[in-house]
């Protein structure tokens, strides 16, 4: 497995080791001795799997408390997936990065806890991504995915969003006990 570095060191974006003959292809999506070997040295607790249609944003979401991080990669189709670092004293608070994840790609992205996450499904997609935490509705917040101070890299003007995503505040409105520490 590769790790390749992103302009957030804590982010990594991970390239698992594919072995390919005739019959097809197999590639280890998770083992946790290799990746605590590659710095993710979490034990996930709760797997999730979205649909997605193209021009879909899911995002940007994080959990208070423990946070969640998270490893996220794409069965089918292709995302623009995206990481914001909301936690407050942080050297790179406010700061994002992104990568194309995609079924042909394989790659993967890891988000660690007190990060923002998001994507956009750039056609119909499988998402698939582990958590180090449960999801804990009381403790979800969000940033709105088109917040102009962030800049976030979305491509277009136009998205398919949730009611819930379409109320998100731009993140100079969110109280700094609603982000999370370093």
């Amino acid at each position: 497995m590769q790790v390749r570095p992103t302009d957030i060191p804590e982010v990594k974006i991970l390239e698992p080791k594919v072995f390919s003959d005739d019959r097809g292809w197999l590639c280890e999506t998770w083992s946790q001795e290799r990746y605590a070997r590659a710095g993710i040295p979490h034990t996930f607790v709760q797997s999730n799997h979205s649909h997605s249609v193209a021009g879909v944003v899911r995002g940007m979401h994080y959990q208070l408390g423990d946070g969640q991080a998270k490893l996220v990669w794409v069965v089918r189709g292709r995302i623009l997936d995206v990481a914001l670092d909301l936690r407050t004293g942080s050297p790179t608070f406010g700061r994002w990065t992104s990568t194309e994840l995609s079924s042909e790609n394989r790659l993967q992205m890891y988000i660690p806890a007190g990060f923002a996450h998001g994507f956009m499904a750039l056609e119909d997609c499988d998402v698939l991504y582990l958590m180090s935490d449960r999801y804990r509705p009381s403790l979800e917040r969000g940033i709105c995915w088109r917040d102009p101070a962030l800049a976030l890299p979305w491509p277009g003007d136009h998205a398919t969003l949730s009611e819930k995503d379409r109320q998100l505040p731009l993140l100079a409105n969110v109280n700094a006990r609603n982000l999370p520490a370093v």
